[in-house]
C-alpha cells in the first residue's frame, strides 16, 4: 500500500528529528535564554506528538 510506505518514510524521518532536537535540547539547556529553550523544548514535544500519531494511524491501516 503506498500510504503505508509513506507513513513509513514519514514516521522514520520524524524519528530522526525527535532525536536530534532532544539531543539538542539536553546540550543546550543552559546556554540558550529561556524563552528559547521553552520554544526548542515545545517544538521537541510537539514532533514527539506528531511521531506517535502517525505511528498510531500507520498500526491501525495493518
Amino acid at each position: 500500500m503506498a500510504v503505508q510506505r509513506e507513513l513509513t518514510t514519514l514516521t522514520s524521518s520524524l524519528a530522526e528529528l525527535a532525536a536530534r532536537l532532544t539531543t539538542l535540547v539536553e546540550r543546550e539547556a543552559t546556554s540558550l535564554p529561556p524563552a528559547a529553550y521553552q520554544e526548542l523544548v515545545a517544538a521537541e514535544r510537539t514532533i514527539g506528538t506528531l511521531l506517535r500519531r502517525l505511528n498510531r494511524l500507520s498500526r491501525s491501516l495493518t
